[in-house]
């Protein structure tokens, strides 16, 4: 009775471990999020150490224009507010509702890679014109690369929040939460470019 009593505890104990067993998942994304951020820390270092050591002559460095990167701008931050109420949509159990945020929030980063093409197609100065063009292209097709895989993800989060056969719940928000957090980053690391970028 004592060794069935004992057996008992012991498996209680390891379902109780189970079910509060501590989720890493976010940490480990935290932590890719952190190493991405280096690397596009290393293209800005690169940009000001070439702008402050290598100055190119004049009429080398072409002016850009503010009108694009500026609604870029404005575009992935109403998209980090969308993706926002998404989220809210989905803890209050409005499936509907959020997939409907997601979809405008794919729809923002589609129209920012679609401005960002347009600025592409009208700069001054190609791919291989000098050492800022290459600069230039490097880090805003970088950026944009990961505005390019975040909304598909998002597309991809929309179609799983369905309310019949949906795997994302509000009992289970992670990749949403994944996601979400990924896209706050891409819309960080973008302000930081547009600084650097266009007004420094």
């Amino acid at each position: 009775m004592t060794i069935l009593n004992s057996s008992d505890e012991i498996k209680k104990r390891e379902d109780d471990l189970d079910n509060h067993h501590e989720d890493f998942r976010i940490f480990g994304l935290i932590i890719f999020l952190i190493a991405d951020g280096m690397t596009f820390a290393g293209f800005f270092a690169a940009y000001l150490t070439y702008k402050a050591v290598n100055p190119l002559p004049e009429g080398s460095i072409y002016e850009l224009e503010l009108s694009i990167p500026t609604l870029n701008t404005i575009l992935l931050l109403i998209s980090s507010a969308t993706f926002h109420k998404a989220g809210k949509a989905l803890v209050n159990q409005k499936n509907d509702l959020s997939q409907k945020w997601l979809i405008i929030t794919a729809s923002l980063g589609i129209t920012f890679l679609i401005c960002q093409l347009f600025e592409y197609f009208h700069l001054p100065f190609g791919l291989t014109d000098n050492l800022f063009a290459s600069t230039f292209y490097a880090l805003t097709g970088f950026h944009g690369l990961h505005v390019t895989l975040g909304t598909l993800m998002i597309l991809i989060i929309s179609w799983q929040i369905r309310i019949n056969g949906g795997r994302i719940t509000y009992k289970n928000m992670f990749p949403l939460e994944a996601v979400e957090l990924y896209w706050h980053f891409v819309d960080g690391i973008w302000v930081i470019l547009f600084i650097i970028l266009y007004l420094y």
